[in-house]
Order: C-alpha cells, then sequence, then structure tokens
C-alpha cells in the first residue's frame, strides 16, 4: 500500500507557520489563548488569508481539519493515502504550540465513490479495518483525540435502538461501530476515542429522540466492552430553538458518571431564521451558547470547545443555509473581519477553567 509523505502542496506548511518555531510563540499571543478551546479549518482556507491562521493561533489551543482526514481527500483510491494536506494542519498546529485532534475515521457520508466498487462484505471489512488502522498508526501518538465513529444515529429515530443505515452498516452490520474502536484502539492505545453526534441539545421532539438513542447507544457500546473514552456533542445549533438546559445537563451528568468525558467538537449557531439586527442577532447566538456550556459545565468543566470554525469568512453554514435575508449569517466568535463578538465573550467564560 503507497503512502504518499509530504510532498509540494498548494505552498509549504513553513508557509503555514509564518517562519516561527514552537518555542518562538510570543508569551503576550499564549496569554490570550481560551485554555482547551479550538477550531476548525481547511488547508485551503489557513493557505488563502493569513488571517484566519492568525485568528486560531490566537486564541486557540487546539485545531482539528475540516476535511483533510476524512475518506475522500484521504484516499483518493484504494492504494493511495495521501497524508500531506493533513500533515500540513498537523504542523501548523505544532509550530504554534497548538494540539491537534483528528475527525473522523468512520462516517455514513463522504465515502469516496471506490469503496462502492467493492461487493464483498470480507472486502469491505478488510478495506474498513486498514483504513482505520493505517490513518491511526501514523498519527500515533501525536494527535490528542479522534472522533472514530461519526454521526450514528438517524435524525428522527423510531426508538432508542435505531441506527442510521449505512453503507457501512450494509456489509458490516452493527458490527461496524465496535469494529472501529477496537481497530482504532489497537493502532494507538493512548490517544482519546470519541463518538460524536448532532440535534440533541434542545427539547424537540426529536432532539429528545435523538438524545435517547445517543444514550442507549453510548452504554450498549460499554456493556460491550468497547474502548470508548469521550462523549462528542456537535452542537450545531439552531439560533431559533432554546437550549434544553434540563435534559443536556442530565444527558452530560450520566455520561461522566460512567466515567467518560464530554467534548464539545463542533460547535456553530445558525442565525438563518432570526430577524433583528446584527447586535441582536449576536445576542441571541452568545445567551444559546452560554446555556449549551452552563449545561454541560453543571457536573464539570467543559475542558474541551472546539468550534466548527472560527470567523464567519470560512463557515460551511453561510454557503449552505442562506438567509432570506440575503444577509450573510453569524454563527462563529469572529466575524467576518476577525473581529470577536458576544460568542468569544462566552467561549472565555467557560475555556478559562478547562
Amino acid at each position: 500500500m503507497k503512502l504518499d509523505r509530504r510532498e509540494l502542496l498548494l505552498g509549504s506548511a513553513a508557509t503555514l507557520a509564518a517562519g516561527a518555531s514552537a518555542s518562538a510563540v510570543p508569551a503576550s499571543k499564549l496569554a490570550q489563548r481560551r485554555p482547551g478551546f479550538g477550531a476548525a479549518a481547511t488547508l485551503l482556507d489557513l493557505q488563502a488569508d493569513p488571517r484566519l491562521g492568525e485568528a486560531i493561533s490566537t486564541y486557540c489551543t487546539q485545531v482539528v481539519p475540516v476535511q483533510e482526514l476524512k475518506w475522500p481527500m484521504l484516499r483518493p483510491d484504494a492504494h493511495t493515502f495521501a497524508f500531506e494536506r493533513a500533515d500540513a494542519i498537523y504542523d501548523f498546529a505544532r509550530t504554534n504550540d497548538m494540539t491537534m485532534r483528528g475527525h473522523a475515521l468512520a462516517w455514513y457520508a463522504d465515502i469516496p465513490d471506490w469503496t462502492k466498487q467493492i461487493k464483498d462484505s470480507k472486502s469491505v471489512e478488510r478495506t474498513y479495518v486498514d483504513h482505520i488502522n493505517t490513518v491511526v498508526s501514523y498519527y500515533k501518538d501525536k494527535l490528542t483525540s479522534w472522533d472514530v465513529v461519526n454521526e450514528p444515529i438517524p435524525d428522527d429515530p423510531k426508538s432508542v435502538k435505531d441506527r442510521r443505515d449505512t453503507f457501512w452498516t450494509q456489509h458490516l452490520g452493527d458490527r461496524w461501530i465496535p469494529l472501529a474502536f477496537r481497530t482504532a484502539a489497537a493502532a494507538d492505545p493512548y490517544v482519546k476515542l470519541a463518538i460524536n453526534e448532532y440535534d440533541i441539545e434542545s427539547a424537540k421532539d426529536s432532539f429528545v429522540a435523538k438524545r435517547a438513542a445517543y444514550r442507549n447507544l453510548i452504554m450498549d457500546l460499554l456493556d460491550q466492552g468497547v474502548p470508548l473514552h469521550a462523549v462528542g456533542l456537535q452542537s450545531h445549533l439552531h439560533a431559533e430553538l432554546e437550549i434544553d438546559t434540563h435534559g443536556l445537563a442530565e444527558f452530560v451528568t450520566e455520561v461522566r458518571s460512567w466515567g467518560l468525558e464530554v467534548f464539545v467538537t463542533e460547535l456553530d449557531v445558525d442565525d438563518q431564521k432570526l430577524t433583528g439586527s446584527p447586535a441582536e442577532r449576536d445576542a441571541i447566538v452568545a445567551k444559546r451558547v452560554d446555556d449549551l456550556l452552563t449545561a454541560i459545565s453543571t457536573s464539570g468543566p467543559v475542558r474541551s470547545i472546539l468550534t466548527w470554525g472560527i470567523s464567519d469568512r470560512y463557515c460551511w453554514i453561510n454557503a449552505m443555509f442562506k438567509r432570506p435575508d440575503k444577509q450573510p449569517s453569524r454563527p462563529l466568535p469572529l466575524d467576518g473581519e476577525f473581529k470577536p463578538k458576544p460568542f468569544m465573550d462566552v467561549i472565555s467564560k467557560f475555556a478559562k477553567d478547562a
């Protein structure tokens, strides 16, 4: 199996690092960082706009690649592992004295077309295990944690036992989830392994049902002795929906009682359904984030908070969900000009105890 190592790629990692070394990060910059706070980024955005890297290295202690560790970008074909894009983000993190976490080893979406040519289940399993083993082994002792399985629960589960129907379940059945964790743990016994899910934060019926199904899956994995260390709450919040602070606090408290950590992994707030001025929308967004983190911190500090991006200028929400008034959404801690908003004040309030 060919492993593509570092090669020249759309500019060098040295350019991203702006010629600095970890020991050269000024103490004044380190002092501004929010402990445990991090952001997702793509290599293309980091290379296109130096302000993005500067913002992340100013406010954050960790970073996560948006696309560079997912199957399509990492596996252009069945015989190639293309690590150089993810390596460049890792070098950016290391050079700026930050850590990096991995996202994601097994997901129902973003499966490259070449995998769909595999017809028999034994070959699918071999490919699946080889991928996870190779990728986790490559980054052994380098990353802090992995989202091992991403979004395993359907959006409107019919029961607590409901699981999303995926390419992997069609070939591997229910064991695709424990198999992923056991393979990752064998490849790196010390990295923290997380499961990751979205839309469990409000009191809306579908969210409550999804939270219950997520709880059931986590409990089932622990009962099987699966090496699960952390529960990821993506927290792609909907600004028009209040946080179910009581229900979420109960869920997090129970999960922690099982010996698991809780990570906020992909925090942002979709404000497409809000009206009002930018300042009014920003206040509501900040309130949702404050309520979320208050509920999670009821049973302990929130030690890892990652936003899915850091500036509104580089955000998937503005690409995917257009506001009716054609104005840009304001889903992240920094605005489009990289100026902090009330969202960042909330992050500072909670990250100081991380």
